[in-house]
């Protein structure tokens, strides 16, 4: 009892250490990666802060390109009233040095003038030769049709009409700005601080730009959507307007690496546990494995010392028996060279496997209740419930059964001390058969119901404490059932029950 009550000292003192070094581990690891956790946070809010001043920003650049545009659009506007007032007017005495002046001083806008079949007549501030382009047709239509033409009559009443477009100012800031936008978007969807990154349009379905996500995400509608919605509800996104763009939204979360951070601790958790939980189950399966082959070297090492004394005492009944002796004595010697050979081939079995076959177990009982009555105190009862004309069976190997029950009966009977009652009630329950024995002993402390079972374990001044661990062992590995404390109370007693498996008697 000593050496388990230290053994389970130990095992708390090294569960504790090991606990100990796994939190100590947990704690600085948890401290590191608050620490870069921090750090990458930081990383993500100066990411953010960033894009908030980008996008202002662009949208500060934006506001001042839509002036010039604004600008621009009124010269434009100057320079068609102009050309409309030069061309239209048809009194001699009438100054048009002003509008000659305005049309005169144009070096920026592109300006066509066609008859009305689209043959052009003149240009000014345009990219093409007018001797290889004779009309205005095909792609340089559109871009001369932005804006309505300038019909005018004159040279006999003949129409003839004035194209014009954006000057060439705006359309390199437009250039501009347009680079500006995508370098802004870029800048955005791929960043160095490796955060996930979705740009999508008013709507918030549409996506426009993204960055750090998965292709799969981005081709799965549902799985895009609730990506988005995590997205939104982790940080408010930002919202931007930009040219021929409109409302866009910048969603974004925290970056990869901030999340695998997050859950490392737990990761590394895990395998601790799995890497403590496998090497505990490779040193019990090694140590049960070692007990087994203690456990039958014993065996057939009991069973061969005890085969040779034993041989000589049948030898020597046997000679007292062609003498003519009879009695008592030799009788109850009889009997007893027979428990020996049961004895005998019981530990001789330990370590095969043994035969299981069909037994009346209320019969089995009664048997083994009856020899061990006799060799116990007159001042113990024994019941047995329920009695012979009922049959129970059960699949047992019947001589390592019947050591099971001897050693709880034993057992019951040490506990007991001179004076007590044993009893034994058996039941049948869902294919089952329950065999409880209970005594009128010393009980059991309940911190005690499970290492009771272990080799060694014992509360007596002389004994090896292997009678219960057997039993477990016979019962376990040799039926496949259960043996276990089913209750104990202190100085009232112990109730053990056996569960095996129910075999039903065939009919002759």
């Amino acid at each position: 009892m000593n050496i388990y009550a230290r053994k389970r000292q130990w095992k708390l003192f090294l569960l504790a250490s090991a606990l100990a070094i796994v939190a100590g581990s947990m704690w600085y690891s948890n401290r590191v990666m608050n620490k870069v956790a921090k750090e990458e946070k930081k990383n993500i809010r100066i990411w953010a802060d960033a894009i908030q001043s980008k996008t202002k920003l662009v949208t500060y650049i934006e506001e001042f390109f839509q002036q010039i545009r604004e600008e621009d659009r009124k010269r434009v506007e100057l320079l068609a009233g102009a050309y409309k007032q030069s061309i239209k007017t048809e009194n001699p005495d009438i100054d048009l040095t002003f509008y000659v002046d305005i049309i005169r001083s144009n070096n920026n806008i592109p300006v066509v003038l066609t008859d009305v079949d689209g043959r052009i007549i003149n240009v000014n501030n345009v990219d093409f030769d007018m001797d290889t382009v004779i009309f205005l047709s095909g792609k340089l239509q559109d871009e001369f049709t932005q804006y309505p033409p300038i019909e005018a009559r004159y040279y006999q009443n003949q129409r003839n009409y004035l194209h014009y477009k954006d000057s060439k100012l705006y359309t390199e800031l437009r250039e501009v700005l347009n680079d500006l936008i995508k370098s802004f978007f870029d800048e955005v969807v791929i960043n160095a601080a490796s955060v996930p990154v979705i740009v999508t349009d008013s709507t918030k379905k549409n996506i426009r730009a993204s960055g750090n996500i998965p292709q799969s995400v981005i081709e799965n509608p549902e799985l895009l959507q609730q990506t988005i919605a995590d997205m939104e509800s982790d940080n408010p996104p930002f919202e931007i307007t930009l040219a021929d763009q409109g409302k866009s939204y910048i969603f974004y979360k925290d970056s990869y690496l901030l999340t695998q951070l997050t859950y490392y601790p737990f990761i590394q958790l895990g395998i601790i546990a799995f890497f403590l939980l496998v090497s505990y189950l490779m040193f019990s399966t090694a140590r049960r494995s070692e007990q087994n082959q203690v456990w039958v070297g014993l065996a057939k090492e009991t069973a061969h010392q005890l085969g040779t004394p034993l041989s000589s005492m049948i030898a020597w009944m046997e000679i007292m028996k062609m003498d003519g002796q009879q009695n008592e004595a030799l009788t109850e010697l009889s009997k007893d060279v027979d428990r020996l050979e049961k004895v005998t081939e019981r530990f001789s079995k330990i370590g095969s496997v043994p035969k299981l076959s069909s037994q009346n177990i209320v019969e089995v009982i009664h048997n083994s209740i009856s020899y061990l009555k006799t060799r116990t105190s007159r001042k113990i009862k024994y019941e047995i419930n329920p009695g012979l004309e009922i049959g129970i069976y059960a699949p047992v190997n019947l001589h390592l059964f019947e050591w099971v029950i001897e050693n709880i009966t034993k057992n019951a009977v040490d506990a007991m001390g001179s004076t007590g009652k044993f009893t034994v009630d058996i039941t049948e329950e869902n294919g089952f058969v329950h065999i409880d024995l209970t005594d009128t002993g010393k009980g059991i402390p309940k911190s005690k119901f499970r290492s009771i079972f272990h080799p060694g374990y014992t509360s007596k001044r002389r004994g090896w404490g292997l009678g219960l661990s057997l039993a477990e062992r016979i019962i376990k590995n040799y039926h496949r059932g259960k043996i276990f404390v089913k209750s104990s109370i202190l100085e009232k007693g112990t109730t053990f029950r056996i569960t095996l498996r129910k075999n039903i008697r065939k009919q002759n």
